[in-house]
């Protein structure tokens, strides 16, 4: 796609939809180019279930919550 300085300012809606769908833009002063917006790469969409902590408590050995939260906070040298 290739805008103007002037589509930047009045039609910016649409070149943001033209980054969605990962296009680039190149823009154009009096005609020439100036300068390319390239669309940044997309992370992918993380799923809960991916999360280290979902289901915790499956593994765990039934302790207290206190316990629990104890443990993950342990100090640099895992305080006894």
């Amino acid at each position: 796609m290739q805008a103007s300085i002037v589509d930047l300012r009045y039609k910016m809606n649409d070149i943001l939809k033209a980054l969605n769908r990962n296009e680039s833009i190149t823009i154009l002063y009096h005609g020439k180019k100036k300068g390319l917006i390239v669309p940044t790469t997309k992370t992918p969409v993380q799923h809960v279930t991916d999360h280290p902590f979902f289901g915790m408590h499956k593994t765990s050995k039934k302790e207290s919550v206190p316990q629990t939260m104890k443990n993950l906070r342990k100090g640099r040298y895992h305080d006894l």
